[in-house]
């Protein structure tokens, strides 16, 4: 289990980098001045310049992939039920994503920005789950269907 731990964590850095990079793209085109914004100003002002802020996000990035990437195998643990499974995943998410999310300013630093960075990340979450849950019942249904026949 630690080895596909390991393995997990270490593929799902290069995500979290690529998705990183990819946000701060379309963040620069969606603010169409021509420049590339690769950080919240307020990093740069926090780590003393753009670049220290840059290394941050980077290295956040990764271990944002990879706390993901490692989370995904508690979907693997069996002997749980899903509503255990759903709860365990989203705390371990959280405890990793919120200090992220945090540091790099994806939220205002006040109790207002903290509340409604947790009500969206919840929603986001939970939408997902909801529509993944509804592929993979649909998914066993066909598959009883043609054991059915």
């Amino acid at each position: 289990m630690k080895k596909k731990l390991v393995l997990r964590c270490l593929l799902g850095a290069p995500v979290g980098f690529a998705v990183s990079m990819i946000i701060t793209v379309i963040i620069s085109l969606v603010i169409g001045d021509g420049n590339y914004h690769p950080i919240v100003p307020q990093m740069a002002e926090n780590f003393g310049s753009e670049i220290n802020a840059v290394v941050v996000q980077m290295i956040l990035s990764f271990l944002y992939g990879a706390s993901w990437a490692g989370a995904s195998l508690i979907w693997q643990k069996e002997e749980w039920s899903l509503l255990r499974q759903t709860f365990t995943h989203l705390i371990v998410c959280s405890v990793f994503t919120f200090p992220v999310a945090y540091v790099c300013y994806w939220m205002p630093h006040n109790l207002t920005g903290v509340l409604s960075y947790f009500g969206i990340f919840f929603v986001i979450y939970f939408s997902i789950w909801i529509s993944q849950y509804i592929s993979i019942k649909s998914k066993i249904k066909k598959m009883n269907k043609k054991i059915a026949k």
